[in-house]
């Protein structure tokens, strides 16, 4: 099942064990099941602490537990942890058997600390690189708190559930049986849903932190880099994000990230967020930003916990998010039919016929991804031609099972109350209107930047983007703004990267021509 060189890195770190774990197998005599027993033996002959039995009573056929032997166990994978799912396998094991999380003290004192039955599923699917995040978070909770099951249900090879559901986007978590959370969620995420005093307490955390003096509203690409370059100046910075990587999260295949050939978004994320810890950067997570209040000495950033934080300047780096239709049915069937994530969601449309919004370089490419799963793709384009690059447009065309139609104005999305049915277009040449059958639709028509809550703060462009000139400067001093949340053109990770880093030079440039305040006179003393 392993190759070599995969056994002799898992051989690595299953030597790390501190303690012996048990995998029991719940079998069916299926493809799948024969290929989890050759995992299992593989994975239990690689370490004297790693035993396997085929006798477990799982409610899903094929499944594993990984738990100590003679105990309850409680982390469980319903299908093949391949894929992006092997690193979810590996740390369970590793996990499971006493090797210490890498997870803050505080928050792991917190995940014990929460009382109540918890039992998750995880519904995912092998491409889906949003979903190892959560599968991880919910693994490590298991681990951590007796109270906590957690379970990873492949929605390809437990399609019947995946219907009976009405799961139409992964991750999608249960929590005792119902709905709990759509999409990718941090540990830091989850616990908060579930320990709902906490936030209190951390509003009252931040509200009495120091002022900063630089302040990093946003944790993507240009936030890291602003963060890094502030703090290499000895200065004190701090970053505040909702979660940390932004849009990188969400994106597969990196190639254009200069020296590194290849690599994916969560893989970059991961590396941003340890060079900026490496930095001592106070990092606050899982944290909305409603208003920047401007000021003379100090600018004030609130939050939606109630709580505000201070600093003398500020890094507006907030990127942008899936541009949507805004047609009658798109928010209703969103995570219903309605997606954004054609390498998440598509195995979960396997044979059947879903659209493509878009005939950009990302429509194309979901298009042509989605063909080889999908039993046909419908690809429609507002424009009269095609604007995705020419190698892409002739594999499209390749494709027996893709239907491009240009000139269309998507105008509603139909459904039947559960899932998707079909949408409505207008045919921009004709006007005439057209109905398409279909289970699945795919938006891939841009980003918008994440600045609603900035209107009437700083100057925004007409289409949402923070102004700033050529040092990164807004139309507020002392507020500066980088990424694809500025109007800065071409919205890639290199050039967010380089924006940040310019706008943190810039903040501190600022810092330093503050004149400084008066001293205080001293008092003369006179002899008598």
């Amino acid at each position: 099942m392993l190759d070599t060189n995969i056994k002799t890195q898992l051989a690595a770190y299953l030597e790390k064990l501190q303690q012996p774990i048990e995998l029991v197998a719940t079998p069916d005599g299926s493809d799948a099941s024969r290929r989890m027993s050759e995992l299992l033996a593989d994975i239990a002959a690689l370490s004297p602490k790693v035993s396997v039995r085929e006798d477990g009573q799982s409610e899903r056929r094929p499944s594993f537990s990984v738990g100590r032997p003679g105990g309850a166990p409680r982390i469980h994978f319903a299908g093949l942890p391949m894929g992006h799912e092997f690193t979810s396998l590996i740390l369970a094991l590793l996990q499971a058997g006493g090797h210490p999380p890498k997870v803050d003290e505080a928050l792991i004192a917190q995940i014990r600390g929460i009382e109540g039955r918890f039992r998750f599923e995880v519904f995912i699917s092998l491409s889906c690189h949003n979903c190892p995040d959560v599968v991880q978070a919910l693994n490590l909770m298991a681990v951590l708190n007796p109270n906590v099951e957690a379970t990873m249900v492949d929605g390809a090879l437990h399609q019947k559930e995946v219907e009976a559901r009405g799961i139409m986007a992964v991750p999608a978590v249960f929590l005792n049986g119902a709905p709990f959370g759509q999409g990718r969620m941090s540990l830091e995420e989850i616990v908060a849903k579930l320990d709902t005093a906490a936030e209190a307490k951390a509003a009252e955390a931040l509200d009495a932190k120091a002022p900063f003096d630089v302040l990093v509203v946003g944790g993507g690409p240009a936030g890291a880099a602003a963060a890094i370059y502030a703090a290499r100046k000895g200065i004190r910075t701090g970053v505040v994000a909702e979660r940390f990587g932004g849009q990188v999260l969400d994106t597969l295949a990196i190639e254009n990230f200069i020296s590194v050939r290849h690599t994916e978004g969560p893989q970059l994320a991961a590396a941003l967020e340890s060079h900026v810890k490496e930095y001592g950067v106070d990092i606050m997570p899982v944290q909305r930003v409603q208003a920047l209040v401007p000021g003379e000495a100090m600018h004030e950033v609130k939050l939606a916990s109630g709580a505000t934080l201070k600093a003398k300047a500020v890094v507006l780096a907030t990127g942008a998010r899936w541009r949507e239709m805004n047609v009658p049915g798109e928010a209703e069937y969103k995570a219903k039919g309605v997606c954004f994530c054609p390498h998440c969601d598509g195995p979960l449309f396997k044979g059947k016929r879903v659209a493509v919004i878009g005939g950009g370089n990302s429509g194309v490419e979901a298009a042509i991804d989605l063909a080889g799963i999908v039993a046909h793709v419908t690809l429609l384009e507002f424009d009269g031609k095609l604007r995705a690059d020419a190698v892409l447009q002739e594999k499209l065309a390749s494709l027996p099972n893709v239907t491009a139609i240009r000139s269309a104005q998507t105008t509603e999305v139909t459904g039947d109350g559960r899932k998707v049915t079909g949408l409505v277009y207008t045919d921009r040449v004709t006007g005439e209107s057209h109905r398409i059958d279909l289970e699945g639709i795919f938006v891939q028509i841009g980003l918008l930047p994440n600045t609603d809550w900035l209107k009437g703060t700083v100057s925004l462009s007409r289409f949402g983007e923070i102004e700033v000139d050529a040092r990164g400067q807004t139309s507020l001093p002392g507020v500066f703004a980088a990424g694809d949340a500025t109007t800065a053109p071409y919205k890639q990770i290199i050039i967010a990267m380089g924006e940040g880093a310019k706008a943190a030079l810039s903040a501190f440039d600022h810092l330093i021509r503050i004149p400084a305040p008066p001293a205080e006179p001293k008092m003369m003393h006179t002899a008598v």
